[in-house]
This record gives C-alpha cells, sequence and structure tokens, in this order.
C-alpha cells in the first residue's frame, strides 16, 4: 500500500505541493480546504492528469479531515497569505489560528504522522503546531531554509553564468528579513562564493535572498510564491517517505544547538523516515553568530506573543 500525505489548505502552494508530489508517484494524496469545492475539484483536475504523466495514485480533496485518516505525512499549508508591504509575522494572529485547528483536527485520524509546516509565520507556525499535538519535536518540523537556499542558488547562477547544478547556498536562521545566509560555506563546484564574489555583488545577492518572498509578493500583488515553496516540500517530503537521510535546511527545534533552546529555527538537519533524525552545525563566523542571536531573538519574540 502507498503511503498516504494529506495537504491542508488547497490554495495555490497547497495544490501546487500536490502537483510535484504527484510528479514523484510515491504516495496518494489528499487536500482539504475550507472553501467548499475548492480541493475536491483541484484534486480531481489533478487525478485527471495522471494518464497523460503516467503515474498510478489516488487524488482526493474535500472540507472533512477524516479524509486524511492514516497519513504518513500531514503538510499544513493553510494560511493567508502576504499582501505587498506585509511581513511574514503581520500573519501570526490569525494563521495561529488556522494552523492549531489544522494541526489539532488531523491529529485524531493520524496520530503517528510527521508534521510538515508552510505557514507563515514559519518558525513560529511549526512551534505552535509541536506544542498543541504534543507530538515529539522531530516528528514536526518547518519548510523554510530550502527555499531560502535554492533562491539564494538561483541569483549567483545568474550572477556567475553558471549551472544551478554546480551552485551549493546554506541559509540558515528565521524564515524572515532577518536570515542569515552562509557565504563561507556556501559554494560554487566547491569554492566559498565569498572566494568567486566580489564583496559588493555577494552583498547584493544575500539582500535579495532575505527579500526573495518580499519580491514576489510585491509582483503578484495577490498572493505569494507558490513553484519553490511547494516543490521544496515535496523534497522534504521524499526525504521522509524513502528514508533518504537527506541534510537539508529546514526550522528544526532546538535544545542548545548554536546556544538556543526552546525554538524552531532554520538549520541543517538530517531527514528521515522518523523525522528529524540529527541537526548539523556549521562553524561560524563572529558575524553569522551575532546574526543568528538576532533572528533567534526576532523568532522568540513571536512566540511569546502566542502565550502557548
Amino acid at each position: 500500500m502507498r503511503p498516504k500525505v494529506s495537504i491542508i489548505g488547497a490554495g495555490m502552494t497547497g495544490a501546487t505541493t500536490a502537483h510535484w508530489l504527484a510528479s514523484l508517484e510515491i504516495a496518494d494524496l489528499v487536500l482539504i480546504d475550507v472553501v467548499e469545492g475548492l480541493a475536491k475539484g483541484k484534486a480531481l483536475d489533478l487525478q485527471q492528469a495522471m494518464p497523460v504523466i503516467r503515474k498510478d495514485l489516488k487524488i482526493t480533496g474535500g472540507t472533512s479531515f477524516e479524509l486524511t485518516a492514516n497519513s504518513d505525512i500531514v503538510v499544513i499549508t493553510a494560511g493567508l497569505p502576504r499582501k505587498p508591504g506585509m511581513s511574514r509575522d503581520d500573519l501570526l494572529a490569525a494563521n495561529a489560528d488556522i494552523v492549531r485547528q489544522a494541526a489539532i483536527n488531523t491529529l485524531q485520524y493520524s496520530p503517528q504522522a510527521i508534521y510538515i509546516i508552510l505557514t507563515n509565520p514559519l518558525d513560529v507556525m511549526t512551534y505552535l503546531a509541536m506544542k498543541v499535538t504534543g507530538l515529539p519535536a522531530q516528528r514536526v518540523f518547518g519548510q523554510a531554509g530550502i527555499l531560502d537556499s535554492t533562491r539564494m542558488a538561483t541569483f549567483v547562477a545568474e550572477e556567475l553564468g553558471v549551472s544551478v547544478e554546480n551552485v551549493h547556498c546554506y541559509v540558515l536562521g528565521g524564515h524572515g528579513d532577518e536570515m542569515v545566509p552562509l557565504s563561507h560555506i556556501s559554494n560554487v563546484a566547491g569554492i566559498p562564493l565569498d572566494q568567486v564574489l566580489p564583496p559588493e555583488k555577494l552583498e547584493a545577492i544575500v539582500e535579495r535572498t532575505r527579500k526573495g518572498g518580499g519580491e514576489i509578493v510585491d509582483l503578484l500583488k495577490m498572493g505569494s510564491a507558490f513553484y519553490a515553496p511547494g516543490v521544496a516540500v515535496a523534497k522534504m517530503v521524499e526525504a521522509v517517505l524513502r528514508d533518504k537521510h537527506l541534510i537539508a535546511p529546514v526550522s528544526a527545534y532546538l535544545q542548545g544547538e548554536y546556544g538556543l533552546h526552546d525554538l524552531y529555527f532554520g538549520v541543517a538537519a538530517q531527514l528521515g523516515r522518523k523525522g528529524v533524525e540529527k541537526i548539523i552545525e556549521y562553524p561560524l563566523t563572529d558575524n553569522e553568530r551575532k546574526a543568528l542571536q538576532r533572528s533567534a531573538a526576532n523568532v522568540k519574540e513571536n512566540i511569546a506573543k502566542l502565550k502557548i
């Protein structure tokens, strides 16, 4: 029997995540949304695409959480998207209620599931999901760093005129404007970025990476990014279901790593069938360590607002 992945939220991000996952043919999929007909219609449309790409899997959708029963993975994308001029933190109160209900309602039908959170503000919503479900921290994590890192890699490849396959970027910290790209570890074919790019070019890329989500929000006017976030989630789901032991930047629970405690934060983690298997700590420069502390303080401040 194929594994089962349920995606809570059938908007652009949720539906695109389902699209990427369907192409991998690694699990049956369920889409859930509060809007009557939305999830069911998108699921039906996607199901009818499967004969074209010769993939065999079942895709269903609806409004009832009962459809998610016995899920191996629950992905929560539901929430209000950013509008131009908004930060991810502006979504805190409204999205906290959405994530809380999504987590509680799915847990009763899939108590053994692993949870991957995508709703913003990402690190805070992941912390909330872990707390309200009471699940072990390794079974709850968030998609952030893979997306931020791939944005940075895109900009580096464009600047240098090289294949994206040669670019390896690593972005840590909170999923927000205080994220911390690691320029001395990120590299092009093994050569650190700070050795292949002049300081002003590298700083421009770092700043664009931090503002990458906002750039797309400003262009779209009505919503936020969905292609890159969706495929980043699919990569994480694949790592878990195929027990790949993949090391990737994710929002994971810290209990002393980097000197930080009791918060979800963007770090490199190894992902496998049980979720987060271990956290990788990179050597940091003094400036990176200070930047990481600033980013962590912002996440902590928002966690405190939840009053859990």
